[in-house]
């Protein structure tokens, strides 16, 4: 299949080590796509959840994936998240057309985009961790029990399910924090004078013009690849949601996974990838 030139993708909330990560559609996508500059804007590899030594090869395919595209010439920008922030410890590194960093600001067609995951303006995140690891367990509870539901619903041949989706779109307070969110950031790059500021870590897509006193801004969300399978493409001075056509999906099958400790693993995804551990 012959590649789609793109200027601009941005990726995040992968969660890749997780039973709601969909990996093999991630994977269908990046091959699908030839982009001059590919930022992974945060949670690409869930850390959290390590412990829970689930690893499937099509996860392994989709980082090897980002690497063949970097060596084909793409500009790589991991700007690590919340769930991975581990790789913070590496801001600053670069390997080829790699680099770890914790925010990008790129000129797009004489304006400036400000890229970073968001957990940053989480108040949770900052003030009650504790808290927010809570609410992450509790989700990575139902998106387990989603994705056995959607199994059974697949081998009967019915349309899969979100059962977060759902539940964000319809409770009140998932609504206003998603709002709140996004006013903060805007606020910030107001501020800062960004014509475009682009984040990820709410899972909600998102194009929208924001206006305040102070001015204006274009807020954009590249969603995530559990409940809403998105990326933001820029191509020809224009932003659009990509959204992945599950129709065309293969059935899925149940996939092996790693047999080791969350120390384990990413000591050989590091040898996989030929990255070499540094002190900072």
């Amino acid at each position: 299949m012959k590649r789609r030139k793109v200027e601009l993708v941005v990726l995040s909330d992968i969660h890749l080590g997780t039973y709601g990560s969909r990996a093999k559609e991630v994977l269908q996508y990046l091959k699908s796509i030839k982009p001059k500059t590919l930022i992974l804007n945060g949670d690409i590899i869930d850390v959290w959840q390590f412990k829970k030594k689930y690893w499937p090869s099509s996860h392994t395919k989709v980082l090897k994936e980002v690497l063949n595209l970097a060596s084909k010439g793409s500009q790589i920008h991991f700007l690590p998240g919340n769930h991975d922030e581990v790789f913070r410890r590496f801001v600053g590194y670069k390997l080829g057309n790699i680099s770890i960093e914790n925010k990008v600001i790129l000129n797009l067609d004489g304006k400036k985009a400000w890229f970073f995951h968001g957990d940053v303006f989480d108040v949770t995140m900052q003030h009650s961790r504790w808290l927010t690891k809570l609410g992450s367990v509790s989700y990575d509870l139902l998106i387990w029990m989603n994705y056995r539901v959607n199994q059974f619903l697949e081998f009967l041949g019915k349309e899969r399910i979100s059962f977060s989706k759902k539940v964000k779109n319809g409770v009140k307070s998932a609504v206003k924090y998603i709002n709140q969110f996004e006013e903060i950031c805007a606020d910030i790059a107001i501020h800062k004078e960004y014509d475009y500021v682009v984040c990820g870590h709410i899972h909600q897509p998102e194009i929208r013009e924001i206006e305040t006193r102070k001015g204006n801004v274009l807020y954009l969300n590249s969603g995530d690849w559990i409940e809403n399978l998105s990326a933001l493409e820029y191509d020809k001075k224009q932003w659009t949601i990509y959204y992945h056509d599950e129709s065309t999906d293969a059935q899925p099958q149940e996939e092996d996974s790693a047999d080791m400790d969350h120390k384990m693993l990413f000591q050989q995804m590091l040898k996989e990838f030929q990255i070499e551990t540094i002190d900072r």
